[in-house]
């Protein structure tokens, strides 16, 4: 068994930043074959409480992964597959030291977990009540379980529901 440190901070106002760089290190070998590169997760959420990862969806036409996982593959991103959740294919990397930590995601465009994660966001930006019960549930959760994800991730669960709920967002299955 992996010992993980689960680690939540304060929201960054650098993560932006450091979001940008590792888009525009992305973009122009793949911006002729996709929609768009979203910001999503934690992170990109002013004043969001966050594990300190970028999590980053890259939006195409459902017919561009072949076209995608190649162009990615030069870069140095390892396709994963979708590690179960469906429309949301996994890229891994090494060697990436210069760049802030991130999760990399291609997801099609009419994809529910883009949908999900893209309306979560969005909601979380314009109401801070709940983006403070959902910083609040993840300090605790982080403390509670500083080395085991899967109870830190089920943890947060009734909050991310009823978030979920508010939002109008069907829940992942």
């Amino acid at each position: 068994m992996i010992t993980r440190n689960i680690v939540v901070v304060p929201y960054d106002e650098t993560w932006s930043v450091e979001f940008e760089k590792i888009k525009n290190e992305i973009l122009p070998f793949i911006k002729d074959i996709i929609l768009a590169i979203e910001h999503v997760g934690s992170t990109s959420v002013k004043g969001l409480y966050a594990k300190p990862i970028i999590d980053i969806n890259i939006v195409i036409e459902r017919n561009m992964l072949p076209a995608i996982i190649q162009r990615l593959a030069q870069l140095g991103y390892t396709y994963e597959g979708n590690l179960g959740i469906e429309d949301r294919e996994v890229f891994k990397y090494t060697d990436k030291i210069h760049l802030m930590k991130h999760h990399l995601y291609v997801c099609p465009k009419d994809s529910e977990e883009l949908k999900r994660q893209i309306v979560f966001r969005d909601y979380l930006r314009l109401h801070p009540e709940d983006c403070e019960k959902y910083s609040n549930i993840k300090i605790e959760m982080a403390k509670k379980f500083p080395h085991d994800i899967d109870n830190y991730i089920k943890g947060k669960e009734p909050v991310i529901m009823e978030i979920y709920k508010k939002c109008g967002v069907k829940p992942w299955k």
